[in-house]
């Protein structure tokens, strides 16, 4: 199948994906987005080897490396000593046993480059300011309604809008959002401010009672990126751009490691975000005959296990491959979302697990919960070594 044409409601990193990966597979493509100019909120996302692959099945993967940081190592420590409680290798272990770099690298840059990647291959391909309300389909047809009346017909519809995804709603329902009891905070912060030396370039992960901290490099290491998760009673908007006031920051991280309180008090005071985390339940029934979702419309993850935006290049690549394999549409739905619902639910879950982990009661229980697992071993075994472009689709 090639030549159809694809509607995808989302200019994010996953409908950018999408679109890139259809159009090389032969398919028409159109990106619809809501927001009236392109651009990407966010911080710090990771890449590992699994999502790699597709990067460079696309040609990004020198550039995404050029932009972002390797971090050696990925490392557990205790919240207030900094004690090394466990670590595994990554940067050249990482690409020699998965055959692809593991780079840590602001958000906006990929998005960036993804979109200037998408556009060159078609520069009409991103409509602006286009507000979905819902579709339609029949036996030959989609149709994608519009908030001002108008509406296209195509002959895919790909949802691609995130944790409010109206594509999804119609799709799947109403997917029940339980507030996890964790807040989590987000905040940069230039090198040049930190004092030499500093953290090393690896993935830090602070673990505490009632709390975590994960800190890391981006931009070739002159930023730092901090995302904090506490245990609170209060719930907030479900957005990446609320500002909360610094001096909750810092007294949530009262007594922390020394590290923790120079990146809490090196940030602009006025740049602190925070906000509540909802757990989702993943779901299994992603599509019609015409029209089917992807990344967090379809299985929105916690940030503890750092493979949100993995999940959605992953889906980008099987949803091509699925689609160029068969010669009905509903037929590459199906397999599409076969190939994808058992792998995106094990990561949903074991992030979802990974919160109690980090927010173990003692460093007692702390030492005793790593004594009997490896992360590295787990994680390399069955999370890393996914590659979407060869995996064979059943």
């Amino acid at each position: 199948m090639a030549g159809e044409k694809v509607l995808i409601v989302g200019a994010g990193l996953g409908g950018l994906t999408s679109a890139l990966c259809l159009m090389s597979a032969g398919f028409n493509v159109e990106v619809y987005e809501q927001a009236p100019v392109l651009a990407e909120v966010g911080a710090g996302i990771q890449i590992s080897a699994n999502p790699m692959h597709v990067l460079r099945f696309l040609g990004l993967e020198e550039a995404v490396v050029s932009l972002g940081v390797q971090p050696g190592a990925y490392v557990f420590r205790l919240h207030d000593t900094g004690e090394v409680i466990q670590e595994f290798s990554l940067a050249a272990e990482h690409r020699q046993q998965h055959g692809a770099p593991y780079v840590q690298l602001h958000r906006a840059d990929l998005h960036d480059l993804l979109a200037t990647a998408a556009c060159k291959v078609k520069p009409d391909l991103i409509r602006l300011n286009r507000k979905v309300t819902g579709f339609s389909e029949t036996e030959d047809k989609v149709t994608l309604h519009f908030s001002d009346g108008a509406s296209v017909e195509g002959d895919i519809l790909v949802g691609a809008d995130g944790l409010k995804s109206v594509i999804a709603r119609q799709i799947v329902g109403e997917i029940p959002a339980t507030y996890t009891g964790d807040a989590a905070w987000r905040v940069t912060v230039p090198a040049e401010r930190l004092p030499r030396p500093f953290l090393d370039p690896v993935m830090s992960v602070f673990m505490g009672p009632g709390a975590h901290a994960v800190c890391y490099y981006l931009r070739g290491g002159a930023l730092l990126n901090f995302v904090g998760i506490v245990e609170t009673d209060e719930i907030s908007e479900e957005s990446w751009t609320v500002k909360f006031p610094w001096e909750r920051l810092k007294a949530d991280y009262a007594g922390w490691h020394e590290a923790i309180q120079t990146i809490i008090d090196s940030a602009d005071r006025d740049q602190c975000y925070r906000w509540s985390l909802h757990n989702r339940p993943p779901v299994r029934n992603w599509s019609t005959r015409r029209a089917t979702i992807l990344g967090d419309s379809a299985h929105a993850t916690l940030p503890y296990l750092a493979q949100g935006a993995a999940m959605a290049i992953e889906d980008a690549a099987v949803l091509a491959r699925a689609l160029r394999q068969t010669d009905d549409i509903a037929e590459g739905l199906d397999l599409y979302q076969r190939n994808r619902v058992d792998r995106t639910a094990r990561i949903v879950e074991q992030s979802t697990e990974n919160r109690r982990l980090f927010h173990l009661p003692s460093k007692e229980a702390i030492r005793a919960e790593f004594s009997r697992r490896n992360e590295g071993e787990s994680r390399n075994r069955w999370l890393y070594s996914y590659n979407p472009m060869t995996v064979a689709l059943t």
